[in-house]
């Protein structure tokens, strides 16, 4: 009888915590969700030289980003995060760059797509990503050229009232159009 009697509250005490762990594991699972991003440009301007970028990776809100891609300074950038690199070069040069990968999924950030324009916020979301990133050219192999440099990649466009889909925005270069998916 007494061994019955143990089995029972170990019984007993194993399905709370089998209850318990559904409960809390399902909440778990809707409380934050991966959304998935893929995008490719060719042309990403308006202040400064002209960069290529692509890219992907997978982001959950407030603060989980793991993405990185490709990127190419078409035309030579030498303003805002691009101006000095870490390693004391002037400017990303025409025909260098390697890769980026992202450091920091932000809440929002502030972006202009050319010198003149005004600021405009955009907020990261389900059709939004707003991240700083670290750029890497091939002559500064394993170590990051530019860091931290904010950028946006956008299922939407980030600015209707100009002409054509701007949905890609990088600091110091400008914005694009981007083919982007979002899942």
């Amino acid at each position: 009888m007494r061994g019955e009697s143990s089995n029972l509250k170990i019984s007993y005490l194993l399905g709370i915590v089998a209850v318990s762990s559904i409960i809390l594991g399902s909440a778990g699972v809707h409380a934050s969700h991966n959304t998935g991003f893929g995008f490719n440009a060719s042309d990403i301007s308006g202040i400064s030289g002209s960069v290529s970028l692509t890219g992907g990776g997978a982001f959950s809100l407030p603060d989980v980003i793991h993405s990185g891609g490709g990127f190419r300074c078409v035309e030579t950038v030498d303003k805002g995060p691009f101006a000095l690199s870490n390693h004391g070069e002037t400017g990303c040069q025409a025909g260098e760059g390697v890769r980026w990968d992202a450091t920091e999924l932000l809440a929002s950030t502030q972006f202009k797509c050319f010198a003149a324009d005004t600021p405009h916020t955009a907020t990261t979301g389900d059709q939004t990503l707003v991240m700083k990133s670290d750029f890497y050219k091939a002559s500064n192999g394993v170590h990051e050229s530019f860091s931290d440099v904010p950028m946006i990649v956008s299922g939407v466009d980030l600015r209707p009232d100009l002409d054509g889909n701007q949905n890609l925005w990088i600091s110091g270069v400008g914005c694009g159009s981007a083919i982007v998916d979002f899942s």
